[in-house]
């Protein structure tokens, strides 16, 4: 089995922002010799190791919709194939970081989304110019203390799942 390099990895996800099938995601793998079910890509977001899908519709009538997952699902799955090479249980994954980046994501989009909302029914709103600076740029601070936030808190739990009982927190931290 030959995990994906980092270098791919950024190539996929620079080539897919929006996101892939989950059948996409188990092509990316079957060339590298890794094994990945549609059951097994199921379990491990019912085990909250990958994000769930968002259902993205086709244009045209009755065309349905697909689930999409977020393209870092690809990087997950790496990382979780390699954790269990290396004698890993799901379980012990589960305990990991693997698990909270998973909801630290979730929560980075959402804010994201939240924002990006704004910032279009701001844009489409008759306020004037003056007060639609002031806005815009309450918007842009938002947008770094959320990027902030997020990024401390994957560092705090980095940290944290990393710790080694023999080894004081602080050491971890910089601090």
């Amino acid at each position: 089995m030959e995990l994906l390099g980092p270098e791919e990895i950024e190539r996929i996800e620079k080539e897919f922002p929006a996101g892939l099938p989950s059948r996409a995601i188990l092509e990316i793998f079957r060339p590298h010799g890794v094994r990945l079910s549609e059951a097994t890509f199921r379990k491990y977001v019912q085990a909250g190791l990958l994000p769930r899908s968002r259902r993205v519709g086709h244009k045209g009538k009755h065309r349905g919709s697909q689930g999409v997952y977020p393209v870092e699902s690809v990087r997950r799955i790496n990382a979780i194939k390699k954790m269990m090479a290396e004698g890993l249980t799901l379980e012990d994954i589960g305990r990991s970081f693997v698990f909270y980046k998973n909801q630290i994501d979730a929560v980075d989009r959402g804010l994201t989304d939240v924002l990006e909302g704004f910032a279009e029914d701001l844009a489409g709103r008759p306020f004037g110019d003056r007060a639609k600076r002031e806005l815009f740029a309450r918007l842009d601070q938002l947008r770094e203390r959320s990027a902030e936030l997020v990024r401390d808190v994957a560092n705090l739990g980095s940290a944290v799942t990393a710790h080694r009982p023999d080894e004081e927190p602080e050491n971890r931290l910089g601090a």
